[in-house]
């Protein structure tokens, strides 16, 4: 298991002093990058074997959001490898060992030579240890709008959108389904956000969203201007 600890910043929190759900969704990547790089399997290392991780989904879990200045810890761990994927949990608490959010996430390897998904190399196993998994439900592969959607008007992929692969980062599909889900909902506040990547969108593609309202919550089905997506974002309500 790999941990690091910081402090809520001024930077991270919205309106009401609490971590905003980007922001914690940046905390979660930051841990997984910094799990790479210190056991120096990180960016540079894959690159010259011509390999990248890129994640498939995301289950979150939000027990509450920390406060403005208020101390946090990070961690993750990989508890499961297949032929082809891998799970990587991910866990934010309080100093005390509170928990304020659980995650689980999918991973592939991909082959940035020939640009297609490949078995997971055998040196990258290091990542798997005996820690046990947290006790969640199995992380959704596939997500689909459960009803009827709306088409909302387009987001064009700038500068600011794409990440060290020169793709979207995945949590720019989050950041997007969040304010959009905000703004028609009055500022709806998830308990559980599930994530399904389809495919990477690159500089000056256009991402049409469609949004739908579901039993449980909401959700965003970023796509193409072919209908084709690209990310289904779901965020739910706890079950009463």
């Amino acid at each position: 298991m790999y941990t690091y600890h910081s402090t809520v910043r001024y930077s991270e929190c919205g309106s009401d002093a609490l971590l905003t759900i980007p922001a914690m969704i940046n905390y979660l990547q930051d841990c997984s990058t910094f799990h790479t790089e210190s056991i120096g399997h990180g960016f540079d290392y894959c690159a010259e074997r011509g390999i990248a991780w890129f994640i498939a989904a995301w289950q979150i879990r939000i027990f509450r959001l920390p406060r403005f200045t208020e101390r946090i810890r990070v961690s993750t761990w990989c508890h499961n490898m297949k032929v082809t994927l891998a799970s990587r949990n991910f866990l934010m608490e309080t100093e005390d060992g509170n928990p304020l959010v659980w995650a689980d996430s999918l991973w592939f390897t991909f082959d940035i030579v020939h640009g297609r998904p490949v078995r997971i190399p055998s040196y990258e196993m290091v990542y798997l240890t005996d820690d046990e998994p947290l006790d969640l439900p199995p992380t959704q592969r596939k997500l689909t709008l459960a009803g009827k959607s709306e088409q909302l008007p387009p987001i064009t992929v700038e500068e600011r959108h794409l990440d060290m692969n020169r793709h979207v980062n995945n949590g720019q599909y989050v950041a997007m389904a969040n304010d959009l889900i905000g703004a028609r909902t009055n500022g709806f506040r998830p308990d559980r956000i599930l994530v399904s990547y389809k495919r990477a969108a690159q500089l000056g593609d256009m991402i049409v969203p469609r949004f739908c309202t579901e039993k449980s919550g909401y959700a965003v089905d970023l796509t193409d201007t072919d209908g084709t997506s690209f990310a289904v974002v779901r965020m739910e309500r706890a079950a009463t």
